[in-house]
């Protein structure tokens, strides 16, 4: 069973580093810049777009010429942003909630698919993801059945501009990583296309650039589809959107189209050691640092694959020990090609809200409105 609700619809459907150094950025004022790309297929059904009372979202498409696709007059980027449909999938999660808002801030009619119960261990219930994402469509399905994930879109009676896919794993378990990054995610493609849309936004991670983890392997089995699709069908287009870390929305995308974004935060790359020396100075405390040799995770970690051999349940545990160790020993800078070396000067930087201002804010207000959501894994 499937709800779809917006502002005035109410609609019952019955039957988807060494040194780490890292950007970090929670400025959401840029936001995406939805490229200009060819019209959809003659063969995609025509749907009237969504109609709201209440406000709108005005997502306001750029319209900078790009290289790679000759835009048309019948592109949606020639629409008025009130007549561009846009679906988002992972639309409670930490950085889809924000993606939502800042569509429906920009004018953009939004369908936002959501879980009959959403957040972490599915604590909230239809009406709190209502309020979390007013403004939007919301409708509730399963992104990870495509036959239902279609009919509860069918059943909406329009078609899509564009599909924004903020899904991520909530655990970086080893069949959740699939589910969810490669299998969920692909639905939201297929599901996508078969409704009209002829540009998808990918939210992925910069560190699939360099895949030791199953997650990664996840996420780069599909950008490989996406790109794939973009090739085989003229009038399809992608943005590949890869962020250093935590954000609070995805500002600052580049004028690019059928293109991997790297996104990184403002100012210098900060090492572990430099944020914590940071949370220090917040607090006016001196500084106390406990090192842990990265070997001793590499002995942790083989001790658990071996495990894995004889006690088969234990595969996430010892992939949660990958994860950890990823983090503890590789960047979220752009791996330069040529020399092999993480570069620090090779990121974009984005925005203007500093790491350091959002300490100092959390340290004044506490964490309210900074819950990670569902997806939990960059």
């Amino acid at each position: 069973m499937s709800l779809c609700f917006s502002s005035n619809l109410i609609t019952l459907h019955s039957p988807k580093h060494q040194n780490l150094l890292i950007n970090f950025s929670s400025e959401p004022s840029q936001f995406f810049k939805l490229f200009r790309v060819s019209p959809t297929t003659p063969s995609r059904k025509s749907y009237k777009p969504i109609k709201f009372s209440n406000q709108r979202f005005k997502l306001y498409a750029s319209l900078t010429q790009s290289q790679a696709v000759e835009p048309t007059q019948s592109s949606f980027r020639n629409k008025s942003p009130k007549d561009v449909n846009v679906l988002v999938v992972g639309s409670t999660g930490y950085i889809g909630k924000f993606v939502v808002k800042e569509l429906i801030r920009r004018g953009f009619n939004v369908v936002a698919i959501a879980r009959e119960r959403s957040g972490i261990r599915g604590k909230n219930d239809k009406d709190e993801t209502l309020d979390q994402l007013r403004g939007a469509n919301v409708c509730f399905s399963d992104v990870t059945n495509l036959n239902s994930f279609e009919e509860s879109l069918k059943k909406l009676g329009f078609s899509f501009d564009v599909v924004v896919s903020c899904l991520a794993s909530r655990s970086g378990g080893v069949k959740d990583s699939w589910k969810i990054d490669y299998e969920a995610t692909k639905n939201s493609l297929v599901a996508g296309k078969n409704f009209g849309a002829s540009h998808f936004v990918l939210l992925s991670a910069i560190c699939v650039q360099k895949p030791l983890l199953e997650f990664q392997r996840a996420k780069l089995k599909f950008e490989a589809e996406l790109m794939k699709e973009a090739e085989e069908d003229d009038g399809f287009t992608y943005s590949i959107v890869r962020p250093t870390a935590f954000f609070k929305s995805l500002g600052g995308q580049e004028d690019k189209i059928n293109r991997v974004l790297p996104i990184g935060g403002p100012g210098k790359a900060l090492t572990p050691l430099e944020q914590g020396e940071m949370l220090f100075k917040l607090l006016g405390k001196e500084p106390k640092f406990l090192k842990v040799p990265i070997g001793i995770m590499d002995f942790a970690i083989g001790v658990l694959d071996f495990l894995v051999k004889v006690f088969p349940s234990l595969e996430d545990a010892a992939e949660f020990g990958k994860i950890g160790r990823y983090y503890a020993a590789e960047s979220m800078l752009i791996l330069d090609p040529d020399t092999g070396e993480y570069s620090d000067e090779k990121t974009p930087s984005y925005g203007n809200d500093t790491l350091e201002e959002f300490f100092a804010r959390v340290l004044r207000e506490g964490m309210a409105g900074q819950e990670l959501g569902e997806q939990t894994i960059f």
